[in-house]
């Protein structure tokens, strides 16, 4: 089976990363997927669910069995929908 080739970029804050990335991923016609946003869907979801996010082991649970799925925007405009 083969898999998609992944790139990872990592840098302290407002470093230009999420610039850089969908410069590239437009460039080689990749997905660019922003990790952060997983993360601040488990937080919205534990906010949501009244779950401090303090509390390692509710959250660990709640990102486990949250389904995120990763697909393309359904627009073309630079806004993110879905």
């Amino acid at each position: 089976m083969k898999y998609p080739n992944i790139i990872a970029i990592d840098g302290p804050a407002a470093s230009g990363k999420t610039t850089i990335a969908n410069q590239l991923a437009e460039k080689w016609r990749y997905l660019f997927f922003d990790t952060g946003v997983m993360y601040r869907a488990v937080t919205w979801m534990a906010l949501h669910k009244n779950i401090s996010t303090k509390d390692e082991d509710l959250v660990t649970d709640l990102a486990d069995r949250i389904k995120i799925d990763v697909a393309p925007p359904s627009r073309d405009d630079g806004r993110e929908y879905d």
